[in-house]
């Protein structure tokens, strides 16, 4: 019995250590928000792996290897002027969930993309999923997936 009530103590240790919170976490995850309104490229690459996954709502919705942020990026800009987009600001609220084990981490966030459209203004309500690797230089984000649904006028 004492063995069982001893490794039930552990596991419930582990699962509140294993799940607690990372500020460094949440820090990226904004730079990253914050880098894209001030159209940073730079800086919001920088703050990913060198090799990460995004996928998007954008075609083709999937980007992975050395060259995935660069190719998103250049493939959101292009389907932004096809579809008249210009002025689009992300706003990234509070984690719905965050779990930290050792050096990655797994961050659900509502999220919400505000644009013009041909003159009009949208919002675009979703969810970002982001996974983080913990790097010699601090949390990395290695992969990313926006879930959204399609933009509807601002009233």
């Amino acid at each position: 019995m004492k063995v069982l009530v001893a490794v039930t103590a552990a596991s419930l240790m582990y699962a509140s250590v294993a799940q607690a919170a990372d500020a460094g976490v949440e820090a990226t995850i904004r730079q990253f928000g914050a880098a894209f309104n001030k159209g940073d490229v730079a800086a919001a690459k920088a703050l990913h792996v060198t090799a990460p996954t995004i996928i998007d709502e954008v075609a083709p919705h999937f980007w992975s290897g050395p060259k995935a942020f660069d190719s998103w990026t250049a493939d959101l800009g292009k389907s932004e002027a096809a579809e008249g987009k210009s002025d689009g600001q992300v706003a990234i609220g509070a984690p719905t969930r965050e779990v930290v084990s050792g050096d990655s981490a797994y961050v659900i966030v509502p999220s919400t993309y505000t644009y013009k459209q041909k003159g009009a203004r949208l919002r675009e309500v979703a969810q970002m999923t982001f996974v983080l690797n913990k790097t010699a230089s601090g949390w990395k984000i290695a992969s990313w997936v926006w879930t959204g649904k399609k933009g509807v006028p601002v009233n």
